[in-house]
């Protein structure tokens, strides 16, 4: 039997690599998760996703939402979607002054799924999408 966990939160894949964004409401996860579907990403899931374990652990969109972004003063968006991807990295929305400089390596444990590296974030920086983008590749780099 597979260990799965809900999550709430949003999940998107650049070049079919997962990175799950968390946050409290309000964070930015979906305007995160918009800017970088823009930037070529595409969206598993907004809100709520599925989190299964493997090596690495996969992400899917909770099925009643698939294709639909929240946009906060907009509405709810269609947009494609994937249906799963490869996790790699667990971004939690914070302020800026909550963002070390030079981090430690800091792990997000996901229950029965197991742990996955973690960063903080600030959101509304406009260099937030590349940064997910060039971490999902780093990490992958380090992977093989």
């Amino acid at each position: 039997m597979t260990d799965a966990v809900r999550v709430h939160g949003t999940a998107v894949a650049c070049d079919g690599l997962a990175a799950l964004l968390r946050g409290a409401p309000g964070a930015g996860k979906s305007d995160l998760a918009l800017r970088l579907i823009e930037r070529g990403a595409s969206l598993i899931g907004d809100d709520q996703v599925w989190i299964t374990s493997g090596t690495p652990p996969l992400v899917r969109g909770d099925p009643r939402l698939a294709g639909k972004l929240e946009m906060r003063g907009v509405g709810i968006l269609d947009v494609e979607c994937l249906p799963q991807a490869p996790l790699i990295a667990v971004f939690d929305l914070v302020a800026p002054s909550e963002v070390p400089r030079l981090p430690e390596e800091e792990w997000a444990e996901l229950g029965p799924v197991g742990r996955i590296r973690r960063f903080a974030l600030a959101p509304f920086e406009v260099s937030a999408p590349d940064k997910i983008r060039l971490t999902l590749a780093a990490l992958t780099q380090q992977i093989r």
